[in-house]
C-alpha cells in the first residue's frame, strides 16, 4: 500500500467515525465497529507496541463519551500519517537492501541459466541455494541474531529465525525441500536435479520467499 493509499483509508476511518455521531447517538455495534476498525488501522500501520498505538490502549467505549473517543482516535490516526509520510517509519538499511540485491542478481543469473539447455540444471541449483543462505544469514544478522559462522547452513539460519517466530512452519517445509534439492545439486545426485522445470519452481519459490520477507517502503 502506497503512503497515497494510507491517507485515504486514514480519511476514510474518520469521517466513518465522525459519521456515527453526526446523526444523533449512534447504536453501540455502529460506533464500536467504525471503532475497531480504526485500532486495527493504528496496530496495522503503527505497531501494537508504537506510540501511536499507546494514544489509544486506555479507551474504554462503555466509560468515555463518544466525542473524546473519536477527538483521540483521530489525533493518534492523524499523527501515523504524518509521521509516516514525512518517512520516518522503519525502512530497510541501505547495506540491508545491497544484500538484498545482490541475492536477486545470482538468482536473474540463476534464470538465465535454466533457460541454456547446454547448462545442466543443478548449476542454477546451487546458485539458487546459495542466494537462499545469504538471504537467511543477512536476515539474521540484521535481526541481532547469534551466527555461528563455523556451523553456518540453510538450517541454521532458519531454525534461529524460526524461534523469533520470523518464519512460519510452511516457510520451513519450503526451505527444507529447497536445502535438499541444492545439497543434490551439489553432491552429484544428477538423477535428482535434471529435471530443469523442478529447479523453475525452486526459483520461483525462492523468489517469491524472499520478496515475501524483504521490508517495503510505502
Amino acid at each position: 500500500m502506497t503512503i497515497e493509499e494510507i491517507k485515504a483509508q486514514a480519511d476514510r476511518l474518520v469521517n466513518q467515525l465522525n459519521e456515527t455521531i453526526s446523526v444523533g447517538k449512534p447504536s453501540s455495534g455502529q460506533f464500536e465497529g467504525a471503532w475497531a476498525e480504526a485500532a486495527q488501522f493504528i496496530n496495522d500501520f503503527g505497531g501494537k507496541d508504537s506510540k501511536f498505538a499507546g494514544l489509544i490502549k486506555d479507551v474504554d467505549l462503555v466509560m468515555h463519551d463518544h466525542g473524546w473517543v473519536i477527538g483521540v482516535t483521530e489525533s493518534a490516526i492523524n499523527a501515523l500519517v504524518r509521521y509516516l509520510d514525512h518517512g520516518l517509519h522503519r525502512t530497510i538499511s541501505p547495506e540491508r537492501q545491497a544484500q538484498i540485491d545482490v541475492v536477486s542478481d545470482f538468482l536473474e543469473q540463476s534464470n538465465t541459466l535454466l533457460q541454456d539447455k547446454k547448462i545442466h540444471p543443478a548449476a542454477p541449483a546451487v546458485i539458487i541455494g546459495a542466494s537462499l543462505e545469504e538471504f537467511l544469514r543477512n536476515w539474521a544478522e540484521d535481526e541481532g541474531l547469534i551466527v555461528d559462522t563455523s556451523k553456518s547452513s540453510i538450517d541454521t539460519y532458519s531454525k534461529l529465525l524460526r524461534e523469533k517466530k520470523l518464519l512460519t512452519k510452511q516457510d520451513i517445509k519450503d526451505i527444507i525441500s529447497w536445502a535438499g534439492t541444492r545439497n543434490d545439486a551439489a553432491h552429484g545426485n544428477w538423477d535428482q536435479v535434471s529435471d530443469s522445470s523442478r529447479i523453475k519452481i525452486m526459483l520461483e519459490g525462492v523468489n517469491y520467499f524472499i520478496q515475501k520477507h524483504t521490508p517495503s517502503e510505502y
